[in-house]
């Protein structure tokens, strides 16, 4: 609710004084399920790309809003292209969401790491092989084992930037081991960096998985992380005791330029709502420039392209010290057909990255997940 206010609420009251905005926090135990279940009429729903079209189309929620995007003058050219050219992922011909704010991916890296071993800082615009090389220097021993690089596998495999699906469109089968881009990313991603000598050793001495965030924030073994570039303000004291800063994601040689994809999050109007009009202001307003420079200053990643909204990222944010810019150094990677069954396979997926990298054995891995993951589509269908 804090998170909430801060962001939204506390501006949305000001700006609809007569509104009664009441905000529903999802729970662990009590989702949009059972919210519906009770009875509860919902306005407006908003979520990020991986849960939105599923949750909306599986409930009935969805609602075409062209008619009110029209009226309301809200113009999809001023947003960042990939993320405008989402909003047809989820339909081509109708309006289920707009975009209000972003998310991308970059490179964190804890200074202190650095300095210990006498290792030059990564920059912006590194490549993956290079990122790879600078790590190996800092896999080492030194009274306990440091580890150079790693990345959360959920956002890199999800927000991937060679614009993989996770599902093929045509035929509704999962694509992890027919489409052979996956490897290309696995080698480059996981498997380059844990080439270092005591890397594997340090992951079978941590129940077999990649360092990931206790790793980076609290034991403090490993010297760069590829994370999502909001998650600074979602573990904020944890990063006010470290000395770190960030850079933009290592990218593909084979296009220096290409960061992830974009992670935008969606509100939209439900069939539910009695009070259209009033909901699409609201939504409206959360586009507008003012409030889109409002956000962009707390460190929320606008979605409007416009230069002077995105110099103003970060600039009231307790990280305003920090390269925040990092976040739009890249390009955006295209965003691929996104299906309602792609939450579903995301841990399957996310699962195989470390076996794959302990094990080098692609084809029997990522056969037995497809496998698998065909089947959770199958019974979803069901």
């Amino acid at each position: 609710m804090e998170s909430w206010n801060e962001r939204f609420g506390n501006a949305l009251k000001e700006k609809f004084p007569n509104y009664t905005i009441k905000y529903i926090q999802s729970q662990k135990d009590y989702g949009i399920k059972e919210l519906l279940t009770s009875g509860e009429t919902i306005d407006i729903y908003w979520d990020s790309i991986g849960g939105f079209a599923s949750t909306l189309l599986d409930n009935g929620l969805e609602f075409d809003m062209t008619e009110l995007v029209k009226k309301h003058n809200i113009d999809f050219a001023k947003i960042e292209p990939t993320v405008a050219d989402s909003v047809k992922l989820i339909s081509p011909d109708k309006i289920y969401g707009i975009p209000v704010f972003n998310n991308n991916m970059v490179l964190y890296y804890n200074k202190d790491i650095f300095d210990k071993f006498g290792v030059p800082y990564p920059q912006d615009g590194m490549t993956w092989t290079e990122a790879s090389a600078l790590a190996a220097q800092l896999t080492r021993f030194d009274q306990k084992q440091y580890v150079g690089l790693s990345s959360s596998e959920t956002h890199m495999l999800s927000m991937n930037q060679l614009s993989i699906p996770f599902v093929d469109q045509a035929t509704e089968k999962a694509t992890i081991f027919s489409d052979e881009r996956w490897k290309q990313l696995f080698d480059t991603v996981f498997v380059g960096p844990s080439k270092a000598a005591g890397y594997t050793d340090y992951m079978k001495e941590h129940k077999d998985k990649l360092p990931y965030r206790i790793e980076f924030l609290q034991d403090r073994d490993l010297a760069m992380f590829a994370w999502l570039s909001s998650i600074v303000f979602v573990f904020p004291d944890e990063f006010k005791a470290m000395n770190w800063d960030m850079v933009s994601l290592p990218t593909f040689e084979s296009n220096p330029k290409l960061g992830s994809q974009a992670y935008p999050t969606y509100f939209t109007v439900t069939s539910m709502s009695k009070q259209p009009e009033q909901a699409m202001k609201v939504i409206a307003y959360l586009l507008s420039e003012e409030m889109q420079t409002k956000l962009s200053k707390q460190g929320v990643m606008p979605v409007l392209n416009d230069d002077a909204v995105i110099k103003a990222y970060g600039q009231e944010s307790v990280f305003k010290d920090k390269n925040l810019a990092a976040s739009f150094y890249n390009d955006f990677a295209p965003i691929p057909f996104k299906s309602r069954y792609d939450r579903t396979l995301l841990t399957p997926y996310a699962k195989t990255v470390p076996k794959v990298v302990l094990t080098g054995d692609y084809n029997t891995i990522f056969r037995a997940t497809e496998e698998e993951t065909n089947k959770k589509i199958e019974d979803a269908k069901k």
